[in-house]
């Protein structure tokens, strides 16, 4: 049973970071995902920082300071020369991973850069856990380093896979996953985000993975696609995968359960 929507974007007001690519026509009220949830049982869920707004986690922050901290939990997205003090004011504001979202071409962080490192132990110390979108091919380039250096992982939207047929993606048939499984999550959200059906690729990825290591999310309100999607019909969608329960995987990764 799906209890909780891990994969939101509220924001109040639309003030886009510079270079933003996309600005939505509108807010994205929190009141307006909550009362989506209701309806659908969902008992709490995980907000993330939207893309137009870059770095500034404020939005953000403010949502979660209104929520029940046992029920929902945040993931932000931080410069890898962020202080010390800012990732414990996260954290401490219900922030449980950083997101980084390397898709369209993005550069990919250099692991070997002192500034990466240095980022990524202070994430690993924290227990703060990294959640990627990136088109299939190029996980297995951010995936592994991640993984060898002992950080949970969550891998966004199915891994955005780009090939019909559902053969085992690569990013989760690596050395470093076999080994780390137990660090490794997906997220099934934004089906709509990929050129390929992704049901026979949902059912493959409950197959490879560890039991209680995958959880849903809404993408709510779903930007770049509001046009052709709604809440309902991602609730919807799930009836096309196997059954699955994400209270074990929540807790995991976010220390969040139903009420």
């Amino acid at each position: 049973m799906i209890r909780f929507d891990c994969h939101a974007h509220v924001y109040e007001t639309l003030t886009p970071a510079s270079g933003a690519r996309y600005v939505p026509a509108g807010p994205a009220p929190l009141s307006d995902w909550l009362a989506h949830g209701a309806r659908h049982d969902i008992a709490g869920g995980v907000l993330v920082q939207v893309s137009f707004l870059g770095f500034d986690n404020s939005e953000l922050c403010a949502a979660l300071s209104k929520l029940d901290r046992r029920r929902f939990a945040g993931i932000a997205v931080v410069p890898f020369d962020v202080s010390e003090a800012e990732l414990d004011r996260l954290a401490a504001s219900g922030v449980r991973g950083m997101r980084w979202n390397l898709v369209r071409g993005a550069a990919l962080p250099d692991f070997g850069a002192t500034t990466v490192g240095r980022h990524l132990e202070h994430l690993r110390r924290r227990g703060l856990h990294v959640e990627i979108q990136l088109e299939s091919p190029r996980l297995p380039l951010v995936v592994a380093p991640l993984l060898d250096r002992g950080l949970t992982v969550v891998v966004d939207h199915f891994g955005l896979p780009g090939e019909h047929e559902p053969a085992p993606p690569s990013w989760l048939h690596t050395r470093s996953a076999a080994t780390a499984a137990e660090r490794l999550y997906v997220k099934f959200s934004g089906a709509y985000r990929s050129p390929v059906e992704i049901a026979p690729h949902a059912k493959a990825l409950l197959d490879a993975l560890p039991a209680d290591h995958v959880v849903w999310g809404s993408d709510w309100p779903h930007t770049q696609h509001e046009d052709r999607i709604d809440y309902d019909r991602t609730v919807a969608e799930r009836g096309a995968w196997p059954e699955f329960s994400d209270a074990l995987a929540a807790r995991n990764l976010y220390g969040i359960e139903p009420a």
